[in-house]
């Protein structure tokens, strides 16, 4: 299972977070947000940063800086304001309720073409957060001296609602926002996450924690996403199974639990299925006889995921395997066995490798036709 507190000793066993060194959680923090066309880029950054946040804060302000020398992007929002002459649309409700027009004033609603937009107000408001957290002097620094930069071209330090970002879309054209607003809203959801009203501080343990869990969850995924169609299979992230019911009360419905797959991947001209499941904990609890042991209620799980869907019109649904996919930092597991007819496969990731070496092992995991689906096996 993965420690989470972060190694404090010098050299580069201080770059790890949980036992993880900070380029496999740069690798997963890439996969998780759609973001792999930047894997192989900023090696430098994340082999100074002796923590995520500072890695963080390094690339954020290597991105803002890009964009304040090429050109920041701009965009339209809403304005309302009392202006002697008409600008946009007249507000008529505003205007006569203010008996504006005898003051020789008129209400008006208008767009305004600025640099004060909802995705700019966020990056500088992550800066003047990172500012005050990161250890390192000169990055703190640098995160302080960028947000003044904003600053001075119109952006206010107001960090902007959910609202104002989701109505805020990255288009094609301006692409190169992507990794910067990314990096921002990470700054707030998983590196300095806490102390909202109503909200609980979190320790550095949790926050860890917090921050590996969401990523490798996510990561799994979306590279399997990636690299998988093109050699046939379809991938699913997040499909609810149903339960073939034959028959229910009026008030079932209401208090039985739903079955979400984290992802499915379908190969029908070979005749696979595989669901797995990611599990950001130990793949092994304890019993009162013995040290380590599968978890039952993981069995439990899959054996539902895969027997409840069985149906004579699905093919797929009667030989379909599942596959539980834990991460570790001290070796792998990789055990499988048969029941009913379906595959159950426990594996392990080990995060403490190399990255090559990481990304071998998640695709080594995924089944062909001319490899067994038991380890060891030929």
């Amino acid at each position: 299972m993965i420690q989470a507190a972060t190694i404090e000793t010098p050299g580069v066993e201080r770059r790890l977070i949980g036992r993880i060194p900070v380029r496999n959680i740069w690798l997963l923090f890439l996969y998780a947000h759609n973001l792999a066309r930047f894997h192989g880029q900023h090696e430098a950054a994340v082999e100074d940063s002796p923590d995520f946040p500072s890695l963080i804060a390094r690339i954020l302000c290597y991105a803002v800086d890009r964009r304040l020398r090429r050109n920041l992007s701009r965009g339209y929002v809403q304005k309302q304001a009392v202006l002697a002459r008409v600008r946009g649309r007249i507000d008529i409700l505003d205007t006569f309720a203010g008996d504006l027009l005898s003051k020789g004033m008129v209400a008006c609603r208008f767009e305004e073409f600025t640099f004060d937009t909802p995705r700019n107000r966020l990056v500088r408001a992550a800066l003047d957060a990172l500012a005050t957290r990161v250890d390192d002097r000169v990055l703190a620094h640098d995160c302080g001296r960028l947000a003044g930069d904003l600053g001075r071209h119109g952006v206010s330090g107001v960090r902007p609602s959910r609202a104002e970002l989701s109505a805020d879309r990255i288009g094609r054209h301006d692409a190169d926002d992507l990794l910067m607003v990314t990096l921002a809203r990470l700054v707030f959801e998983l590196v300095l996450p806490t102390e909202d009203s109503g909200g609980h501080a979190l320790t550095r343990v949790d926050k860890n924690v917090a921050l590996v869990r969401h990523l490798f969850e996510k990561a799994i995924g979306n590279f399997y996403a990636i690299e998988l169609p093109q050699l046939g299979w379809k991938v699913y992230q997040g499909k609810s199974l149903k339960w073939q019911i034959d028959s229910e009360t009026s008030g079932i419905a209401t208090i039985m639990p739903g079955m979400i797959t984290d992802i499915i991947l379908e190969r029908p001209a070979q005749g696979q299925r595989l669901i797995i499941d990611t599990k950001f904990t130990s793949v092994f609890g304890q019993s009162q006889h013995r040290a380590a042991v599968l978890k039952s209620g993981y069995i439990y799980q899959m054996y539902a995921y895969l027997r409840s869907q069985e149906r004579a019109e699905d093919l797929l649904s009667l030989t379909s395997s599942g596959m539980f996919l834990h991460p570790t930092v001290d070796g792998d597991v990789d055990e499988a066995m048969s029941i009913q007819g379906h595959n159950i496969r426990f594996a392990t990731v080990d995060l403490s490798q190399p990255v090559t070496e990481v990304l071998e092992r998640l695709r080594a995991l995924v089944p062909s036709p001319s490899k067994s689906w038991f380890p060891g096996s030929v």
